[in-house]
């Protein structure tokens, strides 16, 4: 099963290395993260100020139907769980282009957040302008960004662990780490590492 998914995984990363425009830089910590407010799987539109509670948020750009991104669904669902509670929810967004990764329009994402039970925001970013902003180029990526006043710090920006296949074996498990830090009051001892997934499939023009 493993080596299935491996296999899936190389050659989607091979694919997704060719034809595809990247973004500019995009955040670095210590940036002010965008506001932004975009359509959930429910319908309802979601923004970062919405939750009074947060103290930050875990925002996953993901999608359905990269490889990597499935092998790090249950580990983005993990970690919703582990610290939604404790004011850090994870927020999923899919920048790709329906039109060019078929299995990932907005009605196909309400299927999978259905089917896989999610239990946090999966928004459209339909003009593809927030993913750019934010300098995401692979799904996954992740943002953790912490709460200052009226406005988000990037605190970490990367991957949410050092083993894509495994997270039980990841030695290094960045996202958790930068969150507990955050709670704790301290700095993140690694605020960026480097995501590994599937280009993001960019509109064309």
């Amino acid at each position: 099963m493993k080596r299935t998914i491996m296999l899936g995984v190389m050659s989607a990363l091979l694919f997704a290395s060719f034809g595809f425009l990247p973004p500019a830089e995009g955040y670095q910590p210590g940036d002010k993260a965008m506001a932004f407010k975009f359509r959930n799987k429910d319908g309802q539109m979601v923004t970062l100020r919405d939750n009074a509670s947060a103290k930050g948020y875990i925002i996953v750009f993901t999608c359905n139907t990269c490889p990597v991104a499935q092998a790090y669904e249950q580990r983005v669902l993990d970690l919703d769980k582990q610290f939604a509670s404790k004011g850090y929810p994870v927020i999923a967004i899919n920048p790709n282009d329906s039109g060019r990764s078929w299995g990932d329009s907005y009605e196909d994402m309400k299927e999978r957040a259905k089917d896989k039970k999610y239990t946090f925001p999966y928004l459209v970013d339909a003009n593809q302008e927030l993913a750019k902003t934010y300098g995401a180029r692979h799904t996954p990526t992740v943002y953790v960004i912490q709460r200052q006043g009226n406005d988000f710090i990037v605190r970490f920006t990367g991957a949410i662990d050092n083993n894509m296949e495994d997270g039980s074996q990841a030695s290094k498990k960045y996202v958790e780490a930068a969150v507990r830090a955050l709670l704790e009051n301290k700095p993140v001892a690694t605020p960026t590492s480097k995501a590994i997934g599937c280009s993001i499939k960019w509109k064309n023009g």
